[in-house]
């Protein structure tokens, strides 16, 4: 199993295991990531974009697979996903642009492309 597809079974098994468990923090947390991505003023993709290039600037790999994924479902290009990193690169400094390599992994890996032309 390669390293975004482990990320994404072991999010989901964590996930199942705080549900089970009835944990009222995880459930508030995930009311909470509700709301805050919900359209409003800015849409999904947008909040997702911004969540994407802070997950760079943080370097959290399991954030960025999750957040450049929901970006992507929710209509961002490879142009925007592509910019939100150069942006987090540009505020995280030489750190976030080592970090950027595996956001450019995660494109790759749900086979975004560039424009043609």
């Amino acid at each position: 199993m390669d390293k975004i597809a482990e990320i994404n079974e072991r999010r989901k098994r964590a996930h199942a295991r705080f549900v089970a468990l009835k944990s009222e923090v995880y459930r508030g947390f995930l009311e909470m990531e509700r709301a805050a991505f919900a359209d409003g003023a800015l849409a999904k993709k947008h909040k997702e974009l911004i969540a994407a290039g802070i997950s760079v600037a943080k370097d959290c790999e399991s954030c960025m697979q999750w957040h450049i994924e929901q970006a992507v479902a929710a209509g961002a290009t490879f142009e925007e996903v592509f910019e939100a990193i150069e942006v987090a690169m540009e505020m995280g400094g030489g750190r976030a642009t080592v970090t950027a390599r595996f956001a450019l992994e995660v494109m790759d890996s749900l086979k975004l492309a560039p424009a043609a032309g």
